[in-house]
């Protein structure tokens, strides 16, 4: 090609056009991120909800690092965005598009267990890889564990149902239970794919926990009058909410405070770790306490505080509940392309069952396919070990960690509405 260019130009200009036409290819001084084809990776969630923001905009901004710091190996990042709406048919056809038309190497993301239960079986038909960094129904890692051979190119990249009621368990016992002798608990629980786990999780530790379980509550995802429900709590005397809210998070915060329901907000809230979720809620959501991947930039790694800061500095908002496992999943897709060498999807596969590194959320590595939660990631109270969590409650307008202690910067605020101990009976 380059012989052909230079019989078309006088032959005193020969060299000088050959030196011109090789910079323009890329053979001369471009930085070779700059030159090289790019990696194409898809994130899909729900664009306008809190959590599915969270996703894109740390997959976004871990993209941006990466490329800043030379890409994969020379090649720069490029995300394809995705909004599902909460939708699996939109999000099986995004999934199916991304792949045909925009060939992307792997998808992340995605918010509700219902819509990545839907794309599980894509993963195995397209093979490519999915990594799910929001959902957290441990039956995806159950079905890939069931159906290894089709269902290999999924990942569930963050903690499930199950270890997120264990984390709220135990940060409520050593906050609320032991230092306030608050007991009489009811599960506070949507109706969802996920809250199933979850709820069978609570009815274990809360008794565990030095609780009383005194009543199961589900609604529907579609509710938009808590009052009956709150009545009835009020009724039954009890004095926590041990909740499994990730949709109706709002609504159900915002009615709790208007109606000032005796009762302490306590277990899993989907949405209440992002700063959002204060104007969101507008203020209703002070004293409302959820566990959660992060917060403050408390340093569950060393690698936390700084992630923390950049996300805050791009977004103005403090990263959602799903962020930073997304942004663990970025750099779990870095490590393992370079790794592999190559963005096939059955090499690909194998180099992430690979991974081992110490993320924002802890240590990042993935069961392995004897166990029943295959391609899911390992959890521990210890980062050094798993991937972690912590408690957080919101006072005067701030969020405060409150567990586990080696982080702990305050300690539990009873709302002025709750009765005090001793009289919760």
């Amino acid at each position: 090609m380059l012989a052909s260019i230079s019989r078309r130009v006088p032959r005193h200009l020969g060299t000088i056009s050959l030196a011109m036409v090789a910079l323009l290819l890329g053979f001369g001084g471009l930085p070779r991120a700059s030159a090289a084809s790019p990696i194409n990776i898809g994130v899909m969630a729900p664009a306008a909800h809190i959590d599915g923001k969270g996703i894109i905009n740390a997959a976004k901004l871990a993209a941006s690092r990466i490329n800043a710091n030379g890409g994969i190996q020379g090649q720069p990042i490029k995300l394809y965005v995705f909004d599902d709406h909460f939708s699996a048919s939109d999000a099986a056809r995004a999934f199916q598009r991304a792949v045909e038309d925009d060939h992307v190497v792997a998808m992340i993301g995605i918010f509700t267990s219902e819509v990545a239960l839907a794309m599980e079986p894509w993963a195995g038909r397209l093979k490519t890889p999915l990594i799910v960094t929001g959902a957290v129904t441990p039956k995806l890692a159950e079905q890939v564990h069931a159906h290894y051979s089709q269902l290999k190119y999924v990942f569930h990249g963050t903690v499930n149902a199950r270890e997120l009621s264990e984390a709220a368990c135990l940060s409520t016992e050593a906050t609320v239970v032991k230092p306030l002798h608050y007991t009489r608990a009811v599960i506070f629980s949507e109706n969802s794919k996920w809250t199933k786990p979850a709820d069978a999780e609570y009815k274990k530790c809360i008794p565990k926990s030095g609780m009383k379980l005194v009543k199961t509550i589900i609604f529907s995802r579609k509710t938009s009058d808590f009052s009956p429900i709150y009545n009835e709590v009020e009724n039954l005397h009890a004095r926590i909410l041990m909740s499994a809210v990730a949709i109706v998070g709002e609504k159900a915060v915002v009615q709790w405070h208007q109606q000032q329901v005796p009762a302490l907000f306590a277990g899993n809230n989907g949405q209440a770790g992002a700063t959002r979720f204060w104007d969101a809620t507008n203020g209703a959501t002070e004293g409302v306490m959820t566990v959660n991947t992060g917060a403050n930039g408390v340093p569950m790694t060393s690698k936390t505080p700084a992630f923390y800061h950049a996300y805050v500095k791009r977004f103005g908002v403090n990263p959602a509940f799903t962020a930073y496992p997304t942004y663990d999943t970025m750099y779990m897709l870095k490590h393992a392309i370079a790794r592999a060498g190559t963005t096939r999807a059955n090499a690909l596969v194998k180099s992430i069952e690979k991974t081992n590194f110490v993320g924002v959320c802890g240590r990042i590595h993935f069961h392995g396919r004897a166990d029943k939660l295959t391609h899911g990631l390992v959890f521990s109270a210890n980062p050094k070990k798993g991937m972690a969590l912590l408690a957080l409650q919101w006072q005067h307008g701030k969020q405060v960690v409150l567990w586990p202690k080696r982080l702990a910067q305050g300690k539990f605020e009873v709302p002025p509405f709750v009765p005090k101990p001793g009289t919760q009976d």
